[in-house]
């Protein structure tokens, strides 16, 4: 069976999405600042930034070193390019101590301690339980229970060890390969925010496509960027609308990649403790200050709400609003949770509206 792929629906404030490289139109609300919009195709996914400034050539300037540093993670990051130096760790890591770039190697440093602090239910070793799902290759597929109980073996954060002070990783098991689609885009455009902030841009909104925003700032006249959170079932349907403001969101859901079998529905969220996709979860939306974090953490999806309530217990500033199935087909619920130390930095705004504005926070 094919693998089928549905968009996830984030509109932005008078932003609409371009197939070309780069455009821009001047705002119509102001006679001084401009928003320079653009669309760069990386990381398996298309990045977006809207800014707005006062000189268009400073705004395309600085947009195209975010798209060529993006280039840049990607070439170093993916695990599907033999050259990249993740394919060189993987391809090594268990032979000897491999010297990692002091980037990489904060990132895969993070990553250890959110796998730590969910208990693995955020993995960036899971590569190869997709890959026996069949969800690298577009064709998915179930595994034996074999099959389960061998990759499971090459599963997990724990055989992945770090030597910060002479900056080498090392594999305790070979088979093991790390895999940072989970939390690499998310990386990606905090670096994107943080070229555009080293450049003087204070307005601006950077997507990776369907993981991660950061909203920098707000457009001209707005308390923050409008991003609406599509319906569960229906593409098309808006579900609820935040406005952000210096703040991060990330989300995961089951409409992105999923394949049909035997009548059941399999998603491409899968829980690396188990080996098997997630049930009863629609999709997860987290907000965090950094979309580092809030994609990573965006796997709250596969601890659920119970399991989320605990861990947002002891780690603050954290919001996760969940979507899950309730009553007839194609009806959904919503729960807001919040961690009990919750405040957010000065300047940033996360405002819901509609049916979730003044809701209860669990």
């Amino acid at each position: 069976m094919g693998v089928f792929t549905a968009p996830w629906l984030v509109a932005f404030t008078r932003l609409t999405w371009f197939a070309a490289s780069c455009l821009y139109l001047a705002d119509t609300m102001s006679d001084e600042l401009k928003r320079y919009e653009a669309t760069h195709a990386s990381m398996g996914t298309k990045f977006t930034v809207a800014a707005y400034g006062g000189d268009v050539r400073l705004l395309a300037a600085t947009v195209e070193q975010v798209f060529e540093e993006i280039d840049r993670l990607h070439e170093q990051m993916t695990r599907y390019q033999p050259g990249s130096e993740l394919s060189f760790i993987n391809r090594e890591g268990a032979s000897f101590p491999v010297r990692v770039e002091p980037g990489l190697l904060a990132l895969i440093e993070k990553s250890l301690r959110h796998s730590e602090d969910m208990g693995g239910a955020f993995d960036i070793t899971v590569g190869p339980l997709m890959e026996a799902w069949g969800f690298f290759r577009g064709q998915g597929r179930v595994p034996t229970q074999e099959e389960l109980q061998s990759v499971l073996k090459c599963i997990g954060y724990q055989r992945v060890k770090l030597d910060p002070s002479n900056r080498t990783i090392h594999f305790d098991l070979s088979g093991i390969e790390l895999d940072l689609g989970g939390i690499a885009k998310g990386y990606a455009v905090d670096r994107a925010v943080s070229i555009l902030s080293e450049n003087g841009i204070t307005a601006a909104l950077v997507s990776s496509g369907m993981s991660s925003i950061y909203a920098l700032g707000a457009p001209p006249g707005e308390e923050g960027w409008k991003i609406i959170l599509r319906d569960p079932f229906d593409s098309t349907v808006p579900a609820d609308v935040v406005y952000l403001k210096n703040f991060a969101m990330s989300t995961s859901g089951n409409y992105n990649q999923f394949f049909k079998l035997g009548g059941k529905t399999y998603s491409h969220i899968m829980d690396p403790r188990t080996g098997m996709p997630v049930e009863n979860m629609l999709s997860t939306a987290v907000f965090l200050a950094s979309a580092t974090d809030s994609e990573a953490l965006s796997k709250l999806y596969v601890l659920g709400v119970d399991a989320s309530r605990q861990y947002l217990a002891t780690h603050a500033n954290i919001q996760a609003l969940f979507y899950l199935p309730a009553g007839p087909e194609k009806q959904f619920k919503r729960v807001l949770i919040q961690s009990a130390s919750y405040s957010l930095p000065p300047d940033s705004l996360v405002k819901f509206t509609g049916d979730l504005a003044g809701s209860h926070i669990a």
